[in-house]
């Protein structure tokens, strides 16, 4: 700062910079008072750091000889100063090596947790992945969500989001299909449930009676979704026709002919291949009546053309229980016969159920006689065998 470059400039830019080094009486000053100031300021601050670093020494002449008597303390400061300014260095290389490492471990977790790529899974034999999302019905409130998902995809969906991709999560959509068809005009998002890396199952708790699908990919910040593989479309039973059943897929054994049929193994309509191929390949079994196994095996050759033995058998019989609930204490009867009333008031009778139609009456009295309810039932049941049907194995 000058005093020829400090004249080049008008009044306004050297009534700022007086104001920003802190000269008094500045909005007062005319130009030339104005130079002077800042050209004074500007020698004092430039004096400051010079004065700063100077040593108080004092020289002492004794028998010819100078002596600096510097002060111990100044000395010892000086000593600490070179080393504290090398000490520091390494530290803060230190300092910034670690972050770098727990930057790097960060960026290494979120990519992982965001790869929704499939791994082989160890011990069983290697085969083509594709991309596939399965849904079961576990039970009135539970579905199992079963996917897989290839690197290929992985890549697509990348390029797919652009710079969206850095910002987008992993996500399983539910949707609730409203007409109950195959069309996705019908279809609403109703949850979208973030899900990570390393994972392939998921267990989605459902509240009410649904039919729904879902869909696994990835959502962006702007809600942008892009969809990786949709699944088959299933409806959860109600309540009181639902069993809870156990969530591992070592204990679907049991249940798998359940489940599978509540997933729409076995309705023509509802029908996925991937569902068969999911269970076929964890039960390491067909699925589904004969005809379709062998179908399904490749055995349609193998079936032996020679007369089989007509001794195939089929007998179905039939019961009807009749249940209910009625004040404890009170008499009951079902056609004029007595039936014995738990202390909780329920009841329960099985009976026979021959091929006719029958009326029952069903009575119950107070403890005192007072008071009579009747409910009749009427059931009728027709029974029909129908001829044998033989399968040539040219049919399967």
């Amino acid at each position: 700062m000058t005093t020829a470059s400090l004249k080049e400039k008008p009044v306004r830019d050297l009534a700022r910079l007086a104001k920003q080094h802190g000269v008094t009486g500045w909005h007062a000053m005319r130009k030339d008072q104005l130079i002077r100031a800042l050209v004074k300021k500007a020698k004092t601050k430039a004096a400051a750091p010079a004065a700063t670093l100077r040593p108080t020494t004092s020289k002492t002449k004794a028998k010819g000889k100078t002596t600096d008597r510097s002060s111990p303390t100044a000395r010892k400061t000086g000593s600490a100063a070179v080393k504290n300014g090398r000490a520091p260095t390494k530290k803060t290389a230190a300092r910034e090596a670690a972050i770098a490492r727990r930057i790097k471990d960060a960026r290494e977790r979120l990519a992982r947790a965001k790869n929704l790529a499939s791994t082989p899974e160890k011990g069983k034999p290697g085969r083509a992945r594709r991309d596939r999302l399965v849904l079961m019905v576990r039970g009135p409130h539970w579905i199992h969500a079963s996917w897989e998902v290839t690197p290929r995809s992985m890549t697509r969906a990348e390029a797919a989001l652009g710079q969206e991709w850095h910002g987008a999560v992993p996500v399983l959509r539910l949707l609730e299909i409203e007409s109950g068809s195959q069309a996705s005009a019908s279809e609403r998002v109703v949850r979208e449930i973030e899900i990570h890396g390393g994972v392939k199952n998921w267990f989605i708790d459902i509240k009410d009676r649904i039919t729904c699908r879902a869909e696994v990919g990835y959502l962006a910040a702007s809600g942008r979704f892009h969809a990786i593989a949709r699944s088959n479309m299933v409806t959860t039973p109600c309540p009181s026709q639902g069993d809870t059943l156990d969530a591992h897929w070592g204990e679907i054994v049991e249940n798998c002919d359940k489940i599978y049929s509540m997933s729409g193994g076995f309705s023509p309509e509802n029908n996925s291949t991937e569902l068969q191929e999911l269970f076929e390949e964890r039960l390491r079994r067909p699925l589904g009546p004969p005809a379709a196994r062998r179908s399904t095996n490749g055995n349609a050759e193998a079936a032996d053309s020679a007369p089989r033995r007509s001794d195939f058998l089929l007998e179905v019989d039939a019961q009807l229980v009749v249940f209910g609930v009625t004040k404890p204490g009170s008499y009951v009867t079902l056609q004029g016969e007595p039936v014995k009333v738990q202390d909780d008031g329920t009841f329960r009778v099985r009976l026979d159920m021959p091929d006719k139609r029958q009326v029952l009456p069903i009575v119950a009295s107070t403890e005192d006689g007072v008071e009579e309810q009747t409910v009749v039932l009427a059931v009728e049941r027709n029974t029909k065998v129908m001829e044998p049907y033989h399968r040539d194995s040219g049919d399967l």
